[in-house]
């Protein structure tokens, strides 16, 4: 939206890649410019909650393989490999673990995971709202791809509204650690917590260091944690998908580094960007790499 793409919902971050593709090429340049190590395919609003079940049937593959491409078009090669994420959305709507169908869900995933696939360098399952929801996605990936060996990271959205940051939870009202815990048993290579306020995220990231510490199985204990927060300024679930948020202006580039640097002392090992985020505070997280 910043770069003049046009933006509203129900399409969401879709209506850039349908009508001007190039701004989408330009905001992965300009997050691969600030340092970005991996970059996420603009695919997470190519569902029929976003674009609607005609136009998702006629066009959600191809426009999956738009996703990719352009991702790994802007995606340089070289000393400084920058990673393409191929991201696997809530299928049903953001923060809406609610309307999770898991006898639905197979049609839809299935055109993302075929047009994504031929370009990322891992799958992202993000924004998942429940445990319910990742599992479905690892297994999508599985089945549909058997002998895929590329990385699979599932990243929770947590419930901003939950007072007792001690004790953070999942969307679904699911704690934390009990999916983190779960989420280690499917094999996973990252567990993340992403799009809720920078200011939860230290509970979660606890937690999940907490469970990461107890196992002993060798492919548990190095599965990486990861943050990514968002600038929205507070928003009822309910109203997620109704309208655009606003964008907090107390987040600065080193406010959110600040955060950064907590998350690193917790055990966090990827620290990047949600909504609001811009690639002025990449550049504040890249930057740290270095201290």
């Amino acid at each position: 939206m910043r770069l003049g793409a046009p933006f509203r919902q129900p399409e969401w971050s879709a209506l850039a890649l349908m009508l001007a593709p190039e701004t989408v090429t330009e905001a992965h340049r300009r997050f691969v410019a600030a340092g970005a190590e991996v970059i996420t395919t603009n695919s997470y609003a190519l569902v029929p909650f976003h674009i609607g079940a005609e136009k998702f049937k006629a066009e959600g593959r191809t426009l999956a393989d738009l996703a990719g491409r352009l991702a790994r078009a802007a995606a340089p090669e070289g000393p400084r490999r920058v990673r393409v994420a191929g991201s696997l959305p809530p299928l049903f709507g953001s923060y809406r673990p609610d309307l999770f169908d898991e006898a639905r869900a197979p049609e839809i995933i299935r055109p993302l995971i075929e047009g994504l696939s031929p370009h990322v360098d891992l799958w992202l399952a993000e924004t998942q709202s429940s445990l319910a929801e990742v599992r479905f996605a690892h297994r999508a990936v599985k089945e549909m791809l058997p002998g895929d060996t590329r990385p699979f990271w599932a990243s929770f959205t947590l419930d901003d509204e939950n007072d007792d940051l001690s004790r953070p939870r999942l969307r679904s009202g699911e704690c934390v650690a009990a999916a983190v815990g779960a989420v280690l048993d499917l094999g996973i290579d990252a567990v993340l917590f992403n799009c809720s306020q920078p200011e939860i995220m230290a509970g979660a990231v606890d937690a999940a260091q907490a469970v990461r510490l107890t196992r002993k199985d060798g492919a548990a204990a190095r599965t990486l944690i990861g943050v990514y927060a968002n600038a929205f300024v507070p928003q009822k679930d309910e109203t997620a998908n109704e309208g655009l948020s606003d964008i907090r202006a107390d987040l600065t580039p080193e406010a959110y580094a600040s955060f950064a640097l907590d998350w690193r002392k917790q055990g966090a090992d990827i620290i990047g960007g949600c909504c609001g985020i811009g690639a002025e505070h990449i550049a504040a997280l890249a930057a740290l790499r270095a201290t």
